[in-house]
């Protein structure tokens, strides 16, 4: 009698650090909206600030309450098609307290997904056009793909793919949106000139992009290691992991530019190299070892380096680079997911449905977000006008600007 009371209290016990660790990590990830307010923020010029800090404030609001109300039961529900492509119950769910920890994790998860797009399309988009295209991600485009590698059900689950915490869930998915907009969108003013110049233009705070960059480097610790769902001993290699291939991302960064390119070591590049090494090892941190995590991370780093270069020549004006960072190393760390399997590396058959699922979600991710881009338009002009977007979407969009001292001329 006595053990089996020693077994209850412990299974109690556990239960309870389970909760608080998921409930530690989903503010984690929920602070990660503030970085990406910040560093978003900090690249854009001083009269597009507030507009970006509303469109990254906002999403996370809407796109809460359509993902408890459709997202969740989307992505997690029952997937009674035959097929595993989306649940079909759990809408506006009610249940247990461990599903109502899990909704309020994954619902963070949604946010940061959708707030990826925000900056990519920074300067440019009406702030009503950006919301109703965040609704869409969030409720639709996000769950179904989320359904298929994350539930039990799902079409990638079922086949094996790897993809612990999100590098292609989230990250790639948002990279995607990200560029779905881009291409419907066009170019800032001025961005590219007639002869195909790329002509810069800089963030008004950099200090800021530092700030964000680390908010968003801490609030990585609760992405990856609450996605244990559990507080066990996992955790200790899931966060080495994490920040050695964060690190590492710097460094591939910061080599490429030294030894191959022209070894101007830009502090927003460099936040950027850090960021990609994150999102790289996010989809492996709980199954590869720290050496790999590190090959994981200095990849990243040149990877994003090439990746950002090319958005460049096809023309496409990223503001923050996000399909650099988060599109094409999110595909790339899925990708080291399966290369670097502790315990089984190199096999084509782990590989091959890496690479099925990673084309899945650029296919699927994309084709939607262009549509949902698309279906907007229809009924709001996605782009403001060209004296507005000269003047600053901060006064035209919500009549107020971030420094008052210095934008005094702005007059309606």
């Amino acid at each position: 009698m006595e053990t089996n009371n020693i077994e209850m209290v412990a299974e109690s016990l556990q239960t309870n650090m389970n909760f608080l660790w998921v409930a530690i990590c989903a503010a984690l990830v929920f602070f990660m909206q503030a970085g990406f307010a910040m560093l978003e923020s900090g690249m854009v010029r001083s009269k597009n600030a507030i507009n970006v800090i509303m469109k990254n404030y906002t999403d996370m609001c809407f796109g809460a309450l359509v993902f408890w109300a459709v997202g969740y039961g989307i992505m997690f529900g029952t997937t009674t098609d035959g097929w595993g492509l989306f649940g079909t119950d759990g809408f506006m769910a009610e249940g247990e307290p461990w599903d109502y920890m899990v909704m309020m994790y994954q619902m963070m998860f949604a946010a940061t997904a959708a707030t990826i797009v925000s900056g990519a399309l920074a300067e440019r988009i009406r702030f009503g056009a950006y919301v109703l295209v965040a609704i869409l991600i969030t409720a639709f485009v996000y769950p179904v793909f989320g359904c298929w590698v994350w539930n039990e059900g799902g079409w990638l689950a079922q086949m094996g793919f790897i993809d612990f915490a999100g590098s292609s869930v989230v990250h790639s998915v948002g990279g995607w949106c990200a560029l779905a907009g881009l291409v419907v969108l066009g170019p800032r003013l001025g961005r590219f000139g007639e002869d195909g110049e790329v002509r810069e233009i800089g963030g008004h705070n950099l200090p800021l992009v530092a700030f964000g960059g680390m908010i968003l480097w801490f609030g990585w610790f609760g992405f990856n290691g609450g996605s244990t769902l559990a507080a066990d001993g996992r955790i200790g290699e899931i966060l080495l992991n994490t920040h050695l291939a964060g690190s590492a991302g710097v460094v591939g960064f910061v080599l490429t530019k030294i030894l191959f390119l022209d070894g101007k070591l830009l502090m927003t590049d460099t936040v950027n190299g850090g960021l990609a090494g994150l999102v790289g090892i996010t989809a492996g941190c709980a199954t590869m070892s720290p050496a790999y995590a590190v090959a994981t991370g200095l990849a990243a780093g040149v990877i994003c380096v090439a990746a950002s270069a090319a958005c460049l020549r096809w023309k496409w004006d990223d503001a923050v680079g996000a399909v650099a960072v988060h599109g094409v190393c999110g595909a790339w760390g899925t990708l080291a997911a399966g290369l670097f399997l502790k315990g089984d590396m190199y096999n084509w058959d782990i590989v091959s449905v890496q690479l099925i699922g990673i084309a899945a979600c650029a296919a699927w991710t994309f084709t939607m977000a262009w549509t949902a881009f698309k279906v907007v338009s229809m009924v709001i002009e996605l782009r403001v006008s060209t004296t507005d977007e000269q003047r600053g979407l901060d006064f035209s969009e919500h009549h107020e600007v971030g420094y008052p001292e210095f934008q005094a001329t702005l007059h309606n």
